[in-house]
Parts: C-alpha cells; structure tokens; sequence
C-alpha cells in the first residue's frame, strides 16, 4: 500500500489572488502569502487498490468492509476495482495560520492551505489514472451526502491501516480527520468526473467542487431537500 510523498502543487498567484478577492495590484501581497505558505505544505497520499466483493440494494463490500450508500452503489455498478485513499497536506499551515494575530490573514492562509488540498486532490487522481491506465476518475467521501454519513469514515480507515504512523492523519471519536486539512474518500473509474457535490444542495459551502444539479439528485432516488 504506497504512500503518495510530495505531490506536485500548482498553485499560480493570478488563481490565488482571485480566491482570496484581492484586486489588482496587490500582487506583492499574494506572492508574500504564498511564499509563507508553501514551506508549510506538505502534500501526501496513502492508497490502495481494492475489489468489489458483493452489492446490495444499498450496501457493497470493498475489500472485506460493508459501505451502506445507495449512489455508491449506483456509481460503482461499471466497476470491479475502487481506489481508497486519505490525503493531507499536513498541519503545520493550519498551526500558522491559528497563530495570526490578524484573522484577515488567517482567512487568507487557510484559504490557500483548502486550494492546495483540491490540487493535491488532483496530483493523486493524475498519478493513480496514470498508473492504472485510467482516462477519468469519479470521487465519493463520507460525510458529504446524506446518503453516505461521516460513519462510514471508520470501515474506510480500516481499509488503509495506520494512516497515522504512515500518512500522519488519525481518525478521532467523532470521526473528524487530524490535521484538519485532509480528506478521505473513494476514488472509481468512471465516464464522467463525479463528485458528491453534483447531488449536494447546500449554497453556502466553501468546499464545493462542482455544481449543484437537482435532476441528478432525483435520478438516485434522494428525497428533495430544502438548499
């Protein structure tokens, strides 16, 4: 099972400066904060390749472990083979960024710490297409569907050992990743980029991938729910 060490960040100061809506001509303060953040960012992988066992209505065995989800079941339906995985960039941004006196800049140094998890994201899809032969990659996490709960983070920490001696990521009582900027998920082949997202109606999160679409969300069978 490798662990994916130092994954190639992109992270150009035109797409940071944007996120952080600073305006033009506050280039100087972009390429300060980016110079600060980069040092503390250290961008790693653990994942594995796992077969299919059997499928449920609503459940389906991968690699010895029952996950309940109804649209992992849908999404997993062209495939025999998942790629679990947790990713992190570790926690010593998050440490600095706490450490700010002023929470402008905290903002603007967790933002940048969130935007280089989503290219990590992106750096372990590349490298696991890569290996495998693989054209495109869909992605499922706990805890971003009702239909699939932070609960089941725990089969599929199982599912990879010890993240924390190995990755640095421990999974506490409650299910919630240390260091906080990390995320877990499945990856799956799949013939279009899928995200929880697409079936998400929440406006207001910051973490959002991709958009929401509400006929997609019926096509799983998912009750409506209110935005």
């Amino acid at each position: 099972m490798p662990v994916l060490d130092a994954i190639p960040l992109s992270l150009s100061s035109d797409d940071v400066g944007r996120a952080l809506r600073i305006r033009p001509g506050g280039e100087e303060s972009v390429q300060e904060l980016l110079d600060f953040a980069r040092p503390l960012l250290r961008p790693r992988a653990l994942f594995r390749d796992a077969v299919i066992g059997r499928r449920e209505e609503a459940a389906v065995e991968i690699g010895g472990r029952l996950f309940h989800s109804r649209v992992l079941v849908h999404n997993l339906a062209g495939t025999d083979l998942v790629f679990p995985f947790v990713l992190t960039v570790g926690g010593e941004l998050e440490k600095a960024a706490s450490a700010q006196g002023d929470l402008l800049r905290q903002y603007y140094l967790e933002t940048i710490a969130d935007m280089a998890l989503n290219a990590a994201g992106e750096g372990l899809k590349k490298h696991i297409r890569g290996v495998f032969g693989l054209k495109k990659l869909g992605l499922m996490d706990p805890g971003s569907l009702e239909d699939w709960p932070l609960a089941e983070q725990a089969p599929l920490f199982s599912l990879l050992g010890d993240t924390e001696s190995r990755l640095g990521v421990r999974l506490t009582d409650s299910l919630l990743m240390v260091p906080r900027k990390s995320i877990s998920g499945i990856l799956f082949p799949s013939e279009e980029s899928f995200t929880s997202c697409r079936l998400c109606p929440r406006a207001d999160c910051q973490g959002r991938r991709m958009d929401y679409e509400p006929g997609l969300r019926r096509s799983f069978g998912l009750e409506d729910e209110a935005p």
